[in-house]
C-alpha cells in the first residue's frame, strides 16, 4: 500500500510497523510476562523501545473440551443464536414499522426457528465424528525479545543492569 495512508515507521518510512530492518535477539523467556518486563525496563531507561519486538515462538494449539455435545444442546443453542439474530433484524424492521411489538416478536420466532433447523442440520452432517464442544486456543512456549541491530549493543548494555538479569553472553 503506498500513498498518504499508508503505514509508516516511528521515522516516517513507509513500510509495517511490526517489522525491524535487521532484527537481532536480545533475550529469549519462557513467560512472556518476562519478555514484557525487559522492554519496559529499557523503556524506562529511555530506550527507544520502538526498535523493540516481542515474538512469540514455539506455538502450540491448545484445545479445552467443555462439554459434550447432544441434540438437545445443539437444538439450544440454534434456538438462543436464532432469537438473537431475530431480535436485531426485529428491532431494525420495527423502526420502519407502524407494527413493533409484532415484527420483533414474529421474527425472534422466525429466527429462533431458522435457528434450531440450521444448527441440526449442521449436526447432522458431522455424523458424530465431533460429539463434543471445546475452545481452542494457540499460545507460545517461549518468547523472544528483537531489537534493531543499530541499538542492539545499547539494549545489551542496559538490559545487564535489570534487577534480575543474567549476565551478558556477548560481553
Amino acid at each position: 500500500m503506498s500513498g498518504p495512508f499508508a503505514p509508516r515507521t516511528p521515522t516516517g518510512r513507509i513500510g509495517s510497523p511490526l517489522r525491524l530492518e535487521f532484527p537481532q535477539s536480545l533475550a529469549v523467556y519462557d513467560d512472556y510476562a518476562d519478555a514484557q518486563r525487559t522492554v519496559d525496563f529499557l523503556s524506562d531507561e529511555k530506550f527507544p523501545v520502538e526498535n523493540c519486538l516481542i515474538v512469540g515462538t514455539d506455538l502450540k494449539r491448545i484445545e479445552r473440551i467443555t462439554g459434550r455435545l447432544t441434540t438437545g444442546r445443539v437444538a439450544v443453542g440454534g434456538l438462543a443464536t436464532g432469537a438473537w439474530f431475530g431480535l436485531f433484524i426485529g428491532v431494525i424492521l420495527s423502526l420502519f414499522s407502524d407494527e413493533g411489538g409484532a415484527t420483533i416478536f414474529s421474527t425472534m420466532l422466525f429466527g429462533a426457528l431458522f435457528g434450531v433447523i440450521w444448527a441440526l442440520f449442521g449436526y447432522a452432517l458431522t455424523r458424530g465424528r465431533r460429539d463434543f464442544q471445546s475452545v481452542t486456543q494457540v499460545v507460545a512456549t517461549r518468547y523472544e525479545v528483537l531489537v534493531e541491530h543499530k541499538v542492539a549493543a545499547q539494549a545489551r548494555e542496559l538490559l545487564t543492569r535489570l534487577p534480575g538479569a543474567l549476565p551478558d553472553p556477548f560481553a
